[in-house]
């Protein structure tokens, strides 16, 4: 689920500087922007970004959430309509994404430039929702006395009052379309985000009219649409969720039969770790499973589960008793890699796996065997776009597409016939400072990209400052490139 935090002790020291909300349970509100604003529908036809971070299958149509805006396909990924601040969403990322019969909704983050005592922090960017199919949409400012660390990592519609879990902001409800909100704290205690992790709100679904919410301190059941709960913690079963921070809830239906599936990770409690936990009797008992996998989400496809996890992509044929790794995601026609072992985000239905991160979306038909990769970079050489470009760019060799032990950077460039390709490294004062391919075979004209990871000729990580690349296409000609190295 979303880009979740890596340190889970260093987000729990931020969650203390929250500031206190504790003097009430609903608060005022005033000047938010209601006004629907019709989509365009020149928009482009294809991802708006590399980094996906939501999934969603509904009824035919691949709705997916990238750090740049929400995209639309209902061709099975070939085409895609994006939605963006221009069409009423909000600023930033997608970090939430739920799409009903009736109404979608959609919430953002992005990096506060609000100087704190730690460092820029996540900041909400509100909610909008279409209840017209996407036609328009209505934007609600994000709850709260300040959005710093009040950002919206889930929302579920139940009974037409929509839940949505803002971490710092707690678990809010509204019955009015997001005019009003209510923080409902799963518990008898008044809202206390800095003292009480269960507070601290991270997911949220509803199935059959059962609200089941992750926090920072368990998970939390309702069955009378959160006006009691029931709480599971690690510390307070026989048979407890592995740890006490759930940042994804799903649930499975098999043959008459429900799991509960969460993605928990360890907080403050050395006892804790993370991994799976799976519910077979409505959360009263639990069994751990995937130890030590960092869980982001999970996909179904009848019986079958998959998982989404910093280290790869997990499948289960037995209800998460044992697991298969999928081995790394290579696109079968253009052998480009998928440079991230982390992926946020997973959906499948009738055989068709789709699987999303920090570089790109892929999706399987046949199990694994065979990728297709899709990605939101401008195609090299059409549409006035150059015949090459590095992306990402600037280029940090410690954080972007970073895949087992090293980051990595795409040169991309189009050909127009069969060719060999080379392409060296140059720094300032133009001297070589690598050669990522030589003489390398093209046979067929299309795009293509050749992968640097930021290295030079002694395997040493280059120094911060610009550095040039050369692409020579045999037959074709010599061209030059720009990227900035900076971390």
């Amino acid at each position: 689920m979303k880009r979740t935090y890596k340190n889970v002790a260093a987000f729990f020291i931020v969650a203390l500087a929250i500031a206190n909300w504790a003097t009430a349970q609903i608060l005022p509100k005033s000047g938010w922007p209601h006004q629907p604003k019709t989509a365009d529908t020149n928009l482009p036809t294809n991802l708006n970004s590399n980094v996906i971070e939501e999934i969603v299958l509904h009824r035919g149509e691949l709705w997916i959430g990238t750090d740049k805006g929400l995209s639309r396909s209902r061709d099975g990924g070939k085409t895609f309509v994006t939605y963006t601040t221009q069409n009423g969403l909000p600023r930033g990322g997608v970090s939430a994404l739920t799409v009903t019969d009736s109404i979608i909704l959609v919430a953002t983050d992005f990096d506060s430039l609000t100087k704190t005592d730690v460092g820029l922090q996540p900041t909400g960017g509100g909610m909008s929702y279409s209840t017209d199919d996407g036609q328009t949409w209505t934007f609600v400012g994000q709850f709260g006395p300040t959005p710093v660390q009040n950002v919206t990592y889930d929302i579920a519609v139940r009974e037409n009052v929509i839940w949505r879990a803002s971490w710092g902001g707690g678990l809010q409800r509204s019955a009015d379309l997001g005019q009003t909100w209510e923080i409902v704290t799963p518990d008898t205690f008044f809202f206390d985000p800095n003292g009480n992790f269960n507070h601290l709100a991270f997911s949220i679904i509803n199935v059959d009219g059962v609200l089941w919410h992750g926090a920072a301190g368990g998970i939390n059941k309702s069955l009378d649409g959160g006006m009691t709960w029931t709480h599971f913690s690690h510390q307070n079963q026989t048979q407890p969720i592995s740890g006490n921070w759930a940042v994804a809830i799903a649930q499975q239906k098999w043959r008459n039969r429900e799991y509960i599936w969460a993605a928990t990770r360890e907080t403050v409690d050395p006892n804790e770790f993370s991994g799976v936990s799976i519910s077979e009797d409505g959360g009263f008992s639990w069994r751990t499973t995937l130890t030590g996998e960092v869980v982001n989400n999970f996909a179904f496809d009848d019986s079958i589960v998959y998982a989404a996890t910093d280290n790869g992509l997990f499948k289960s044929l037995d209800f998460g008793r044992t697991w298969a790794k999928f081995p790394d995601v290579i696109d079968s026609e253009n052998g480009e890699r998928f440079l991230s072992t982390r992926f946020f985000t997973a959906a499948a239905s009738i055989g068709r796996l789709w699987a999303g991160g920090p570089d790109g979306l892929a999706y399987t038909e046949n199990g694994g065997l065979s990728w297709k990769i899709l990605r939101g970079s401008v195609k090299a050489g059409e549409n006035g776009a150059p015949r090459t470009y590095a992306y990402p760019n600037p280029f940090s060799p410690f954080r972007h597409n970073q895949f087992r032990d090293d980051s990595n950077v795409r040169f991309q460039y189009n050909t127009t016939r069969a060719t060999k390709v080379t392409v060296k490294v140059y720094n300032f004062a133009m001297e070589l400072v690598a050669e990522v391919v030589n003489q390398k075979d093209r046979s067929v004209a299309g795009q293509y990209a050749e992968v640097w990871n930021g290295r030079n000729r002694r395997d040493e990580v280059v120094a911060n400052g610009v550095y040039f690349y050369r692409l020579d296409l045999e037959g074709e000609g010599t061209f030059w490139g720009k990227v900035m190295v900076l971390d």
